[in-house]
C-alpha cells in the first residue's frame, strides 16, 4: 500500500531542525572541548537520521546533502580525517544549507542538493588514503535504519521522534498535525505522550483563559457590590425598626413587613455567604486553571540561548576577535510569545559587545586582560518575572563621549546635560539613531541596534532594561521581562478625575506621605525614598488632565515607577487597587500614541488606559527641560547643510532630497569653495564627495576639522571610494559617516542625517 508522506512532513520537517540544531551544538561542543566523549558520535547520529528520514520521504535532495555530511563525520569520528577548522566550516555550511533545504520542504517543495557544496563534502570525506569500513546491506541499499522500518505488514510506518525528543509545543509549527496515538511505532523511546497542537489553537486557548481572569475580576467586583447593598438595606431596616420603636408598635402590617424584609436581608446575608464561599473555589480553580494553561506555553530559554553559541562563533570570526561564550539558566521557562521575541534584541546587544566592547587581543594583553574576551548570558526568575543578564569583560561604555554625541546631535543642551545623571546619560544609547561609532558604513553604526532593543523590550513586551557599566572593566545589560502576555498585572489610579491603569512590572511601591516631607530641590519637586532622592511629579499635569491639581489633603498618594535606573514618584488621587486583566492593543489609528499602551475593560464595560512608564519619565522630564525645548524650536526652524561635489547631477539630486524634508541646503563644487563657503558661515551639517578639483573631501574635512567652529559639526562623506583603506582614511581624518555611492539611495542619506543632527 503507498505511503501518503504529506501526511508525516510536518513531523519531519521538525525533528530534522532538531537534529539541524544537535549537530550544531555539537560542533561548537567539539570546537571548544574536543576530547569531550561521547559528542562526535551523537553528532554523527543527527546527520545519519537526517539521512535515513529524507530518504523514507523521498527528499533526496535532503537525503544528498546529510549523506555527505555524515561521510565527513565518520571519517572524522574514526581518526582518518581531523576535524580542522576548514572541516569544521564545511559542516556548518552543511547545517546552514539544510536548514534552508528544510524550509523549502516545509512550503511543499521538494529541493535539489546544492552541487557544489555536496562535491566538497564527498572530497573531504574521500581526502584520506585508507578504506572506508564496509557498508551494511542496509546502508549500501540506501535503506533507513531498522528504528525507520515498517512496523509490519498493512501497517504505514510512521517517522519516530529522537530518543530525547523535545516536547511539542516547542518544536511545533502552527502547522503541524496532531500525531494520532494509534501510530506511534512501538520501538521509539519517549519520556512520555505528547501530541502536536495547532499553535494558534494554543494561543487562542491562553487569550480565552485571560479573558475568564479579566471578566472573574469584575464579578469579584460585583459580589463586593453586592456586599455593599446587603450592609446598606440591613442599616435601612435597623433605622426604620428603630423609628417604629420609639413611637409604638405601630401598624400591625407594618410590622409584617418589616419581618419579611428581615426575613428577605437573611436569605440575602445566607446567598451571599455561599457565593462568597463558590467564589472563593472559582478563584483556586481559575488560578488553577491560569497556571496549566500558561505551562503549555511555556519554553526553556535554551531553545533561544543555544542558536546563538553559532551566531557568536561566526560574529567573532567576521570581526577577528576571540571569545568565550558562556550561557547560563537556560532551563529557565518563559512564554513562547515573548521568547520568540527576544532574539533579535540579544543579537543586537551581542553584536555590539562584539564590535565595540571587547577590544582586540593586542588591546586586552596591553590592559593586563586576557586575550580572549569573554560574553556570559545567563536567565533567572526574578520577583514574579524572568531577567536576562548580558556580559562582556570589554572596554565598557564611556559616559563623556555619549554625553558629547549627545550634544553634538542636539539632543539636549549642555546646562541639561550636566544636570543629568550618568545613568540617564548612558540610557541615551538607546535614542532612535543613536550611535558613538566613529564612523557610519552601509552595514553599521547608524545606532539602530539598541533602538531595537528598548522597542522590542520596552514598548512591546512592557519589560524594562538596566545598564551597569565600568570604563575597562565591561558592560551589564539587565532584561526584566514579564512571564507572559496573556496577563498583565495592574495598578489602578484615579488622577484628574480619570481612572488609568500602570503595569506592575514598573511599580516599585505605593506610599502614602505628608505633604511636607515632599522637597524642593532646585526646579524639582522630590522626596526622600531611603537613600534615594526620587523625583516626583503631578500625574494629572504629565496627561494634562482638565482639573485642579493643588493639595485637597495633607497627606500625598504617590506611586513610584522605575525604568532601568530612572525612578519617578507619580502623585495621584487615589489608588483604586491591582488586577491581573487582559490588555488590548491600540487601534492601528492610535498606534503612534506612546503615552499608553494599550486599553483594559473595567466596570460597566468602561475602558481603561495602560500608561507607558518609560514615556511617563520622558514627559516629567520634559516639564522642567526648557533646554530640550528651546532645541526643538531651533530644529523646526530647519538645520542648515552644506553639500559639496563636482558632479552637478550629484549636487541637485542630494539639495532636493534634503530641501523636501525641510532642511536648508547650499551647494558648493569642489572643496576649495566649500571651505570658503564655512569661513562665512556656521552650517550644522557637510556631506562631501571626496575625488573634486582643487580640494578633495578628506583634505577639506582634515581642515574643517582643524577649525574650531567645525571641530564637532558632523560630516559625511558620499564616494564612490569602497576600499577598507579608504573608510580607515576616513575615520581618520575625522568624518562622521561614510557612504558608498553604489549603495546610495534617498533613505540612507536621510537616515544617515537624521542620525547626526535630527
Amino acid at each position: 500500500m503507498a505511503i501518503d508522506h504529506s501526511k508525516f512532513l510536518a513531523r519531519f520537517v521538525d525533528e530534522a531542525r532538531e537534529h539541524c540544531a544537535k549537530i550544531t551544538e555539537g560542533l561548537l561542543s567539539l570546537e571548544s572541548a574536543p576530547e569531550t566523549p561521547g559528542t562526535m558520535d551523537a553528532v554523527f547520529r543527527s546527520a545519519h537520521t537526517i539521512k535515513g528520514s529524507a530518504r523514507m520521504m523521498q527528499l533526496t535532495g535532503v537525503g544528498e546533502l546529510a549523506h555527505g555530511m555524515e561521510d565527513v563525520l565518520d571519517a572524522a569520528r574514526s581518526g582518518r580525517i581531523g576535524l580542522t577548522r576548514e572541516v569544521s566550516d564545511l559542516l556548518f555550511q552543511g547545517v546552514d544549507a539544510l536548514s534552508a533545504l528544510l524550509d523549502k520542504v516545509a512550503s511543499g517543495d521538494k529541493p535539489e542538493a546544492p552541487g557544489a557544496l555536496r562535491d566538497e563534502l564527498r572530497r573531504i570525506a574521500a581526502a584520506d588514503a585508507a578504506p572506508a569500513p564496509p557498508a551494511s546491506p542496509e546502508t549500501a541499499r540506501g535503506a533507513s535504519p531498522p528504528d525507520l522500518q515498517a512496523a509490519g505488514p498493512g501497517v504505514q510506518p510512521e517517522l519516530p521522534g529522537p530518543a530525547c525528543q523535545t516536547p511539542p509545543e516547542v518544536a511545533a509549527e502552527p502547522t503541524a498535525q496532531a500525531a494520532p496515538r494509534g501510530e506511534q511505532h512501538p520501538g521509539s523511546k519517549r519520556a512520555g505522550e505528547y501530541i502536536r497542537v495547532n499553535a494558534a489553537k494554543l494561543d487562542d486557548l491562553i487569550r480565552l483563559m485571560g479573558e475568564v481572569i479579566s471578566e472573574h475580576g469584575l464579578f469579584r467586583k460585583d459580589i463586593q457590590q453586592l456586599r455593599d447593598f446587603e450592609r446598606a438595606t440591613r442599616r435601612h431596616l435597623d433605622a426604620v425598626a428603630g423609628l417604629l420603636s420609639k413611637e409604638g408598635d405601630g401598624p400591625l402590617e407594618l410590622k409584617r413587613v418589616l419581618e419579611r424584609g428581615d426575613a428577605l436581608r437573611q436569605a440575602m446575608r445566607l446567598r451571599m455567604a455561599a457565593i462568597s464561599e463558590s467564589v472563593m473555589m472559582q478563584e483556586h480553580l481559575i488560578a488553577e486553571l491560569q497556571e496549566a494553561s500558561l505551562t503549555l506555553r511555556m519554553l526553556p530559554l535554551a531553545t533561544v540561548f543555544e542558536p546563538l553559541r553559532r551566531t557568536v562563533r561566526d560574529m567573532a570570526r567576521e570581526f577577528g576577535k576571540e571569545i568565550d561564550f558562556v550561557i547560563t539558566g537556560g532551563e529557565t521557562e518563559l512564554d513562547r510569545k515573548i521568547a520568540e521575541r527576544i532574539g533579535d534584541s540579544l543579537m543586537h546587544m551581542i553584536r555590539n559587545a562584539l564590535d565595540h566592547g571587547i577590544e582586540s587581543a593586542s588591546e586586552r594583553v596591553q590592559a593586563g586582560k586576557p586575550s580572549r574576551g569573554t560574553i556570559s548570558l545567563a536567565a533567572f526568575h526574578d520577583s514574579g518575572g524572568v531577567s536576562l543578564e548580558l556580559s562582556d569583560d570589554g572596554r565598557g561604555l564611556c559616559t563623556e563621549k555619549i554625553r558629547e554625541k549627545a550634544l553634538a546631535k542636539r539632543l539636549y543642551d549642555a546646562e541639561t546635560l550636566e544636570r543629568m545623571s550618568r545613568a540617564e546619560i548612558n540610557n541615551l544609547i538607546f535614542v532612535p539613531g543613536f550611535s558613538t561609532s566613529p564612523i557610519i558604513t552601509d552595514i553599521s553604526g547608524r545606532g539602530v541596534g539598541m533602538d531595537v532593543v528598548r522597542k522590542n523590550i520596552v514598548d512591546e513586551l512592557k519589560g524594562t532594561v538596566t545598564i551597569e557599566t565600568q570604563e575597562g572593566a565591561g558592560s551589564t545589560f539587565l532584561l526584566r521581562l514579564p512571564l507572559n502576555l496573556a496577563v498583565f498585572p495592574l495598578f489602578f489610579v484615579t488622577a484628574g478625575g480619570t481612572t488609568c491603569a500602570l503595569p506592575a512590572t514598573f511599580v516599585v511601591e505605593l506610599l502614602r506621605v505628608a505633604r511636607d516631607a515632599i522637597i524642593e530641590i532646585v526646579d524639582k519637586r522630590a522626596i526622600r525614598l531611603r537613600e534615594q532622592i526620587v523625583p516626583v511629579e503631578e500625574l494629572a499635569s504629565i496627561l494634562k488632565l482638565p482639573g485642579d491639581t493643588s493639595p485637597q489633603s495633607k497627606e500625598a498618594v504617590i506611586v513610584v515607577v522605575r525604568d532601568g535606573k530612572n525612578m519617578l514618584g507619580l502623585l495621584v488621587d487615589e489608588i483604586l487597587g491591582g488586577e491581573e486583566m487582559v490588555v488590548k492593543p491600540l487601534p492601528s489609528h492610535l498606534q503612534g500614541l506612546r503615552i499608553v499602551i494599550g486599553g483594559t475593560i473595567g466596570e460597566g464595560g468602561r475602558i481603561i488606559n495602560v500608561l507607558h512608564v518609560p514615556e511617563l519619565l520622558r514627559l516629567a522630564r520634559d516639564l522642567t527641560d526648557s533646554g530640550r525645548g528651546a532645541e526643538a524650536r531651533e530644529r523646526e526652524r530647519g538645520a542648515s547643510i552644506l553639500v559639496v561635489d563636482d558632479s552637478i547631477n550629484t549636487r541637485e539630486i542630494e539639495k532636493s532630497i534634503l530641501e523636501a524634508y525641510g532642511y536648508l541646503v547650499e551647494v558648493a563644487e569642489d572643496g576649495q569653495e566649500a571651505l570658503e563657503k564655512t569661513r562665512g558661515k556656521l552650517f550644522d551639517l557637510v556631506i562631501t564627495d571626496v575625488e573634486m578639483p582643487r580640494l578633495d573631501g578628506f583634505s577639506l574635512t582634515e581642515r574643517l576639522r582643524a577649525d574650531q567652529s567645525y571641530r564637532n559639526v558632523p560630516i559625511i562623506i558620499v564616494t564612490s571610494r569602497e576600499k577598507e583603506e579608504d573608510k580607515k582614511r576616513g575615520i581618520l581624518v575625522g568624518a562622521d559617516a561614510y557612504i558608498i555611492k553604489q549603495a546610495f539611495d534617498q533613505s540612507n542619506l536621510l537616515d544617515t542625517v537624521r542620525s547626526l543632527i535630527g
